[in-house]
């Protein structure tokens, strides 16, 4: 294994990272509620009303504004996608039927849930955290996917 120097970029990283905590900390603090992104779109699609659905609204509108207002003053990272679309859609299905089996995501279990020490967040962060390196592992170096 080694490190692609070109793109590590701790700084950014971190200061990613930093905003990340400081906005699901403002959301528990102004609103009580946990920036779990599954849950929040879910109770969106499920049918929430008045103010619950405002706010919902409102952070999924952010998630697809922030790449375009980050566009008007940076260049776009260039990504490329090197599978077939039917392997991003059963990838995306699994993270679905994931985020639904585990009752939350990695936002809301690895980001929230450890913050706030919630033994059962711990243990689905440790899940899905070893599922993807399983996942990788098998993918990458003994199916020979990948690179």
């Amino acid at each position: 294994m080694s490190i692609d120097w070109t793109h590590f970029t701790p700084g950014l990283s971190l200061a990613g990272g930093m905003t990340i905590g400081i906005a699901a900390a403002l959301m528990i603090l102004g609103i009580g509620r946990i920036a779990g992104i599954s849950g929040i779109l879910g109770g969106l699609l499920q049918g929430a009303r008045g103010n619950d659905a405002v706010w919902r609204a409102a952070f999924v509108i952010g998630l697809i504004l922030s790449p375009i207002l980050y566009e008007i003053f940076a260049d776009m990272p260039d990504i490329r996608i090197n599978t077939s679309a039917p392997v991003l859609v059963l990838a995306g299905l699994l993270v679905g039927f994931g985020s639904r089996l585990g009752s939350g995501c990695t936002s809301g279990h690895g980001v929230c849930g450890l913050s706030r020490r919630s033994p059962r967040s711990f243990v689905a962060t440790l899940c899905f955290m070893a599922s993807g390196i399983l996942t990788v592992f098998i993918l990458r170096h003994l199916i020979g996917m990948g690179a």
